[in-house]
């Protein structure tokens, strides 16, 4: 292993927006990184939250998911043109850094960092109990424990075996959703055996397209909005391909339609073939719709599918924790033993510029933090999960929408500085700047208040507002004693 060059921590008034080079590998690929767009936000949070939307919106959870999407398509155009234009591992932290100031960068990173080891707890302990469901002898901790191992592996050896996880992980969901998408529309059009052609009755009966008026769609959009988390490790992994810019605008362009066109279409699909009232949260609505079109072992397929999307969102998200925590060691912001890499095998020394090749390059020690803090999580799930981590759950439950916040002001104060400084970076530009911006602004904070008049809701955005006061909290402190350490005269040597 050998360590990556200090980067010094860029000033907010710098006027270069180049990123320094990246001492990680580039061993992803394209397909990767597109698979691991298109893969990336369809989990657990679509195939079985989904149901809970619906119990809410009833049919007009198509809207509220056209509504979440579109948000989170703004967000993600605006994370595509700065990431195009200054690919870096640390992605929105780095753009935030250099856009907002010091604080900024440290606080959305540690922000989404905790977030992702939170969150990845979740994920194992719900992968443990699908599997503990199929060998009964194996007790849910010990199948926890397994897949952690596992993931922890294949993120600590070459980077293309994360990506070569996440693209047939990915590739399974995608199939899953596309087969779904075919078989749910030859049933609504009565092309399946033993069907009859559905028309509209589902869709206009019980109550109507909107059974419990707008304010329904917009408990919808509430429940659904944070099932679109997970595109942002598109930009953090596309600092680790050969052509970072190039890559990551294809990635974006061509995840955001198709996810909008996965998610809006499987609702419509749903609330289509079936009455909206035979969905209720907890339950798969998937498994639903199959059970009702004739597929034998529907529940069990969707299991399978289910269980593969928790293994890959916990794989993803150990890979984005560990990536955003080793930029913010490469700028001061978190303990600087975290810039190990690892070397090329049979390399003499490595190197410090990135050659080390597809199989170093890694950062194991940022991995090995963050699956440490992953495994303290997967703990307090087990022992303590309806007090001390459902606190820690309920801390991050808002957090995300405070990142994109991040995302938006970030590319407000950016972008000018790009069509000033290096106007051909843009290669990927933000539609109708900088007005779809100040609208994704303000949809995102339309979304927080609402929630906050949401009994439900209310607790995540207190318990998250307070952990990112905590975080800001800390970031000025440091910053207030590094100026006040730079305004004090150093001793005089003695004579």
């Amino acid at each position: 292993m050998h360590e990556a060059p200090p980067t010094p921590p860029p000033s907010p008034a710098a006027t270069s927006p180049a990123a320094p080079a990246e001492p990680l590998s580039h061993g992803l690929k394209q397909r990767h990184l597109t698979m691991l767009g298109l893969g990336g936000v369809i989990g657990a949070g679509l195939f079985v939250g989904s149901g809970a939307g619906i119990a809410v919106a009833g049919p007009a959870i198509v809207v509220s998911y056209l509504i979440a999407g579109a948000l989170a398509m703004l967000v993600m155009r605006m994370l595509g043109e700065m990431s195009a234009a200054m690919p870096a591992s640390g992605s929105f932290s780095v753009h935030a850094e250099r856009a907002l100031g010091r604080w900024a960068g440290f606080s959305v990173g540690w922000l989404y960092w905790f977030l992702l080891v939170v969150v990845l707890a979740v994920e194992a302990t719900a992968a443990a109990q699908i599997a503990h469901g199929w060998v009964p002898g194996v007790e849910p901790w010990a199948w926890v424990l397994l897949f952690m191992v596992v993931f922890t592996v294949a993120n600590l050896t070459a980077v293309k075996n994360f990506g070569e996880f996440e693209f047939w992980f990915a590739s399974l969901k995608v199939g899953a959703i596309v087969v779904f998408l075919v078989l749910g529309g030859l049933a609504v059009f009565g092309l399946l055996p033993d069907t009859d052609p559905v028309g509209m009755t589902n869709l206009t009966g019980q109550g109507g397209f909107l059974p419990n008026g707008w304010s329904g769609v917009v408990s919808g959009v509430l429940t659904v909005v944070f099932a679109f988390g997970g595109l942002e490790v598109v930009t953090i992994a596309a600092a680790e391909t050969d052509d970072p810019a190039r890559a990551v605008g294809r990635a974006v362009r061509s995840a955001v339609v198709r996810i909008l066109f996965f998610y809006v279409g499987s609702m419509l699909v749903i609330v289509t073939v079936l009455p909206w009232t035979a969905q209720q949260a907890g339950l798969s609505p998937y498994v639903k719709v199959l059970d009702a079109i004739g597929v034998p072992s529907a529940g069990q397929i969707m299991n399978i599918v289910v269980f593969v999307a928790l293994l890959s969102a916990l794989n993803a998200n150990l890979y984005g924790s560990s990536r955003m925590i080793f930029s913010l060691a490469e700028r001061g912001e978190a303990p600087r033993g975290l810039l190990k890499v690892s070397r090329k095998a049979g390399a003499e020394g490595g190197g410090a510029d990135g050659s080390s090749g597809q199989a170093g390059g890694v950062p194991r020690r940022a991995v090995l933090a963050s699956v440490a803090f992953g495994f303290v999580s997967v703990l307090l799930n087990l022992l303590w999960p309806d007090t001390v981590f459902l606190s820690m759950l309920n801390s991050v439950g808002a957090v995300l929408l405070f990142v994109w916040a991040l995302i938006a002001a970030s590319q407000l104060r950016l972008r000018a500085r790009l069509e000033q400084e290096a106007p051909d970076a843009l290669a990927l530009r933000m539609w109708w700047f900088p007005y779809l911006t100040w609208v994704t602004l303000a949809g995102l904070l339309g979304v927080l208040l609402l929630m906050l008049t949401d009994d439900a809701a209310r607790p995540q955005v207190l318990w998250s507002a307070g952990a990112t006061a905590l975080v800001l909290l800390v970031a000025v402190g440091r910053e207030w004693r590094e100026r006040r350490g730079s305004r004090e005269p150093s001793a005089l040597p003695d004579r």
